[in-house]
């Protein structure tokens, strides 16, 4: 364990300092702690790596003494066989690759760590970098937390600010250490200036006497001329025009070119500049605030020139919540086939009109592409329900934020999945309500409705959301008041509307009963609820979509085939979406190779039930590109309600029976 004062990141600490001079300047107070924290993060080593949790930073910057967690920064990938491995790309400060990697072999050799089939050191000139491959059959989150506990992969960094104040050892807080700074520069800049003072008056001095021979030049020269010796000279010109030593000597070193108009000119023009400097630098000496002024300048241009970004992030510890900390803002959750997530702002998107060609949206890699997106706050839970009917969970803002083209984080590397474990339905809620059901939907047209409190306490490696059949999966999830009439989609454009009331409640641990039947070659692709809605919008692969009135859907018993609500033909393809949308609305969707366009519901016809629909995105029909998903939008989010609101959040995605080609794109 390191015990020292940390580095810290040159640009937080200049501007820190320059927040003091401000305070000191334009308000004459002192600045707070806690003024100070906002612009000093938090230590930043040059090894990068991340600091979890602000509980020791903050006690390190209050009392001067604190231990620091800190981990290295690492990711889990599928490879291409099928096996996982963990990437290590960043270190903590201090700790030894060699002896790490070699301590990581003796747990594998020492069988203190199981599952771990390959080490390897795939460092070059691009940056640090640690391979190591997992068997199939081991959870990989579960191996990483082993190396976390017992390798330096995770590191503490105790921190004493320690430092001699007046030839005396002390132990400083954030602001004590910085007012030291700040007072030490203060002390160099005044004894600079005070030198520079003291060379401008000497010149100055020089200047003055010069220019006085220069008036009197022909009595300057009959007394030098007359005079026996240089001594003789010096004295009797100071005697005659009160000059020093030091000017009576410059007098007679003078040589003859300064006799010429331009070398006087350029002695006065030296000599007026001087008195300006002297002036200045007395006033600087005479004004505090001036003085500090002056360092505020001169260290900003050192912030400047070798200041640079923050390598170390500063996460959240898996015991401290950093709930707190962060705002309850709208947010846009993304992720693809693959299993690729992260979290975006909303003022990435701007509508469009119908028929658009959208913009880039997700930088996807080979046979990738985005299937789920919805829109949600930070502070929601995020449900994961998963193809094997368990279900995981994780607030918003535990979701990496990335940019609007950013392939985003694995999230194998953020659920602890089981193997060929892979997301198919993502809800967000606020809390758990006693009188609020989750109601499921599986691809082989099962139903089941549970109520929301059982779904409460989900732990870390996952709970049983559902009892699936073995050829069977869970493809949607809704939140419900037991109130709600029910709308199954399948692919083929078949569309069933019955009454939840239907579906009688069971546990979590059961199947549920049958909600529709069709053909063998069919399945469901969509639920939605009549609240959510007046028309039913379904959009197909090749671009092609239309509203209809859900008024033209009588409801019937569960369990029957439905009626026909899309024509599919070859041209238009099979459906990939169905939402229920109100006229003012906009949905989004996001072809296969990560185009995203956005557009108002208004745009798109309303026409009856047994018809293929209007073009609703450009899709050019002689390439594999496919519509992969639709999605819901709202600019606004009531951030009120005690659960998820099924009118403002949604997510709904599928995919062509038809796999696309691989798109091609470069790896962020």
């Amino acid at each position: 364990m390191a015990t020292n004062i940390p580095p810290h990141n040159l640009k937080e600490i200049i501007h820190a300092v320059v927040k003091m001079i401000n305070n000191r300047v334009d308000e004459d107070r002192e600045t707070s702690i806690e003024e100070l924290m906002e612009v000093v993060k938090g230590p930043d080593f040059p090894t990068g790596a991340t600091i979890l949790g602000r509980r020791g930073i903050e006690e390190a910057y209050r009392t001067g003494r604190a231990k620091i967690k800190v981990r290295a920064v690492t990711n889990i990938e599928t490879m291409a066989n099928g096996k996982s491995r963990i990437i290590v790309t960043e270190l903590p400060y201090m700790v030894n690759k060699a002896r790490l990697i070699e301590k990581i072999a003796d747990l594998v050799k020492d069988k203190k760590i199981d599952g771990i089939t390959y080490i390897g050191d795939e460092s070059n000139r691009e940056g640090m970098r640690i391979n190591i491959e997992l068997r199939r059959d081991v959870n990989a989150n579960v191996i990483l937390n082993q190396l976390f506990k017992h390798t330096q992969l995770q590191d503490t960094f105790g921190v004493i600010m320690l430092a001699l104040v007046n030839n005396e050892p002390k132990v400083l807080n954030l602001h004590q250490m910085l007012a030291q700074y700040l007072k030490h520069q203060e002390e160099v800049v005044r004894r600079r200036i005070q030198y520079d003072l003291n060379k401008a008056e000497e010149r100055a001095h020089i200047l003055q006497g010069l220019l006085i021979a220069l008036d009197n030049i022909d009595e300057v020269i009959r007394i030098i001329r007359g005079s026996a010796n240089v001594a003789d000279a010096k004295n009797q010109l100071m005697e005659r025009f009160g000059l020093s030593d030091v000017q009576s000597q410059a007098i007679v070193d003078m040589r003859l070119r300064a006799l010429t108009g331009l070398e006087r000119e350029k002695l006065e023009n030296e000599f007026k500049e001087l008195q300006a400097k002297i002036a200045e630098l007395k006033a600087i000496l005479a004004d505090e605030k001036k003085l500090l002024n002056v360092i505020k300048e001169e260290i900003m241009i050192i912030s400047d020139k070798y200041g640079d970004d923050r390598r170390t992030a500063i996460g959240y510890d898996d015991d401290v919540s950093m709930e707190d900390l962060i705002a309850d803002e709208d947010t846009i959750v993304a992720m693809t086939h693959l299993g690729y997530i992260k979290r975006m702002d909303v003022d990435n998107f701007k509508s469009q009109n119908r028929g658009g060609k959208g913009i880039k949206g997700m930088q996807t890699i080979e046979e990738d592409y985005i299937e789920d997106l919805l829109m949600t706050t930070n502070h929601h839970y995020m449900m994961f329900f998963t193809n094997k009917g368990r279900v995981y969970r994780l607030k918003a803002y535990e979701i990496p934020e990335a940019g609007r083209t950013a392939r985003g984080t694995a999230i194998i590397n953020l659920l602890q999945l089981q193997p060929d474990e892979k997301i198919t339905a993502i809800i967000p809620m606020r809390e758990y309500n006693e009188d609020k059901y989750l109601f499921m939907a599986t691809k082989n047209g099962m139903v089941k409705k549970t109520p929301m409190v059982e779904y409460e306490h989900v732990r870390k490696n996952g709970l049983q959301a559902i009892v699936l059949r073995e050829d069977d999966e869970l493809i949607e999830v809704k939140a419900t008041d037991n109130t709600q009439d029910i709308f199954l989609v399948t692919r083929k454009g078949m569309c069933i509307r019955f009454n939840e009331k239907d579906v009688r409640v069971t546990g979590r641990v059961s199947m549920g009963v049958i909600g529709m039947r069709f053909e063998a070659d069919d399945e469901i692709i969509g639920m939605q609820m009549e609240s959510q809605g007046e028309s039913l919008l379904v959009v197909s692969e090749n671009g092609m979509g239309k509203r209809t009135l859900i008024t033209e859907f009588n409801a019937q018993n569960r369990g029957g085939k439905g009626v026909i609500c899309y024509k599919c033909t070859d041209k238009t393809g099979q459906l990939v979406g169905a939402k229920l949308v109100n006229d003012d609305r906009e949905v989004m969707l996001i072809t296969t190779e990560g185009i995203i366009i956005r557009m108002f519901v208004d745009d798109i016809s309303i026409i009856g039930r047994n018809t293929s629909g209007v073009k609703v995105m450009n899709i050019d029909h002689d390439s594999d590109i496919k519509v992969a998903s639709l999605a819901k939008v709202r600019e606004s989010v009531t951030k009120d309600s005690n659960v998820f609101d099924e009118e403002y959040y949604e997510e709904e995605s599928g995919e062509s029976e038809e796999q696309p080609d691989a798109v091609e794109s470069e790896e962020p």
